[in-house]
């Protein structure tokens, strides 16, 4: 095999790597390996003949190489990769957002359930509510919240408004 398949075959088995941690990212790292073997192809390809016309030291010029290489891709992945922590939901942070219940909400039971957004979280409330119903979250209890109709909520404004008004 000449010098520039060999490089062909490195740099190709550097990119199924990095195929493979792009189907599984942050589980099969392999980010590292395929880019320094991608790298390594490309300069084997280039300089072929060269890197290996002895035999001893092609080993020596791959490390030489593969060191930095690996140094930048880390640096680069972390450069990339610089963000935001993950967030979460606090159960607090939901008063006032309006939701639909999915399953039976009963009173004094936090087996029903409201979907709010794209979660799903346990809710109770002072009456019973179907799935379907429109309601508001009126307080929380760690994960758990209290909820009220949303035509209850609106109706009781409405009193108070009417009242304030005389």
């Amino acid at each position: 095999m000449d010098e520039w398949m060999m490089g062909l075959v490195i740099m190709i088995i550097g990119l199924i790597l990095l195929g493979i941690e792009v189907a599984t990212p942050g589980q099969t790292f392999m980010a590292i390996p395929g880019t320094v073997a991608v790298v390594l192809g490309l300069i084997s390809m280039a300089l072929g003949p060269w890197l290996f016309s002895e035999f001893w030291y092609a080993p020596v010029i791959a490390v030489a190489i593969a060191a930095p290489v690996t140094v930048a891709t880390v640096w680069g992945y972390k450069k990339l990769s610089k963000g935001h922590p993950p967030t979460t939901t606090v159960g607090d942070s939901l008063i006032g957002r309006q939701g639909v219940v999915t399953v039976l909400i009963q009173p004094d039971s936090i087996r029903g359930k409201v979907r709010i957004g794209n979660e799903q979280w346990s809710a109770t409330a002072e009456e019973s509510i179907p799935p379907g119903t429109r309601v508001e979250v009126v307080a929380s209890e760690g994960v758990h919240v209290q909820v009220e109709r949303v035509d209850s909520i609106a109706r009781r404004e409405a009193a108070h408004r009417m009242g304030e008004e005389r």
